[in-house]
């Protein structure tokens, strides 16, 4: 599991509360140093491997937030998720990490998801939009914004051990959403979406910006 400087913490900790209870377990939360990794909204998160210390993987998943920026504009970020997907079996991601992802050259080709507000900058990397929660095609496991890291955590558990397996888990967590509110633009008001595209419309410029320029650097 990448841990990059200003991530969405639950991106990351509510897919690893499902990671960490799959049978025989080992999950690493990798950073390019071993010091606590500041969240987006300030939560302190310490890796426990380096990007030196990992050498292959299973499962690599990259969280999304803010720092999802910076993120696919360092070089090094980019090489180890690289270096981790060659030889995982799933290559996953929650929200914007789908971005990380993508700008990897991870999803050129493939059905993919994020946060709802950024699926209009996917064709940017090269995947195919799909409204979906979570996204599977082939060794991808993408999804939408935040809590859906909980869904594609559980698929992949479903997907490596068995439904019975991800099941366990999901009772085990007592993942059972109540009540529901109104926490996608097909359910939400028109207006409470309006304002919501608003809020995030400077982050989504500043996305479009970097993804562009990446699409041009790398051909």
């Amino acid at each position: 599991m990448l841990l990059f400087p200003r991530l969405t913490q639950l991106d990351l900790t509510g897919p690893h509360e499902v990671l960490a209870r799959l049978p025989g377990a080992d999950v690493a939360l990798v950073a390019k140093e071993r010091a606590p990794v500041a969240s987006e909204t300030g939560l302190a998160i310490v890796p426990t491997a380096t990007f030196d210390d990992v050498a292959a993987c299973d499962v690599l998943f990259v969280p999304g937030g803010y720092g999802q920026i910076a993120a696919i504009d360092d070089a090094p970020t980019l090489a180890f998720v690289q270096r981790a997907a060659a030889g995982a079996r799933w290559i996953t991601s929650a929200c914007t990490g789908a971005f990380v992802l993508g700008a990897a050259g991870l999803l050129r080709g493939y059905r993919a998801a994020t946060h709802w507000a950024y699926m209009d900058l996917l064709p940017l990397v090269g995947a195919e939009p799909v409204h979906e929660r979570v996204v599977i095609d082939r060794d991808r496991i993408t999804g939408g914004g935040v809590t859906a890291g909980i869904d594609i955590a559980l698929a992949i558990a479903a997907a490596a051990c068995g439904a019975d397996v991800a099941a366990s888990i999901a009772l085990q967590l007592e993942y059972d959403p109540a009540p529901a509110y109104a926490g996608h633009p097909r359910s939400a008001p028109p207006e409470l979406v309006a304002a919501q595209r608003a809020k995030m419309a400077a982050r989504h410029a500043e996305r479009r910006a970097l993804l562009e320029r990446l699409a041009r650097e790398r051909g």
